[in-house]
């Protein structure tokens, strides 16, 4: 099985299950390592919302949700700023930023940043925090779920992205 049809029996798998998949189990089911499942279910997480658990892996299907894509991005700490605000000044809302760690794998916080507001103080949080943001542990190289109302929308984010030189890729080019 290639890659391809491995990822999409991985996403059939999660929707027909409401309890959560282990990296392991799956791996097991696919004849595959579990390293390699680490790897398909991030590049799903792309176009999927799917959740890490310490029980497994679960599809997050949201009612009525807006359109939604993934943007891989690489810029410095000074940029944050600069980035979250380019989104959501063009009606896109920040879900989440993710990081791959050497250890620990993929991690995930929620940021759900909608409004020019909403980035001022998280940025501002960052500012009095002793910890930082997550992306120096992946030398500056993170992942946003953006949800907007239209793909119009995200595909001026992405365009927005691309001309600051923050996008190194987006859930479409991946596909």
């Amino acid at each position: 099985m290639d890659g391809k049809a491995r990822r999409q029996e991985i996403i059939h798998l999660l929707k027909e299950n409401t309890q959560p998949l282990s990296g392991s189990a799956l791996a097991k089911q696919l004849g595959v390592s579990r390293q390699v499942i680490v790897q398909d279910i991030a590049l799903l997480r792309t176009e999927y919302s799917i959740l890490a658990t310490a029980q497994g892996y679960l599809l997050y299907i949201a009612p009525g949700r807006g359109h939604q894509r993934a943007f891989l991005v690489k810029h410095s700490h000074d940029a944050i700023f600069h980035e979250l605000t380019s989104i959501v000044a063009l009606g896109g809302r920040v879900l989440d930023v993710i990081v791959e760690h050497d250890v620990y794998g993929q991690l995930h916080a929620d940021l759900n940043l909608n409004t020019l507001h909403d980035v001022e103080l998280f940025c501002d949080r960052l500012q009095r925090s002793s910890s930082g943001p997550l992306f120096p542990i992946s030398a500056g190289i993170h992942l946003h779920t953006v949800e907007a109302e239209s793909e119009a929308i995200l595909d001026q984010i992405e365009t927005k992205l691309r001309s600051h030189g923050y996008l190194l890729s987006s859930s479409t080019e991946l596909a």
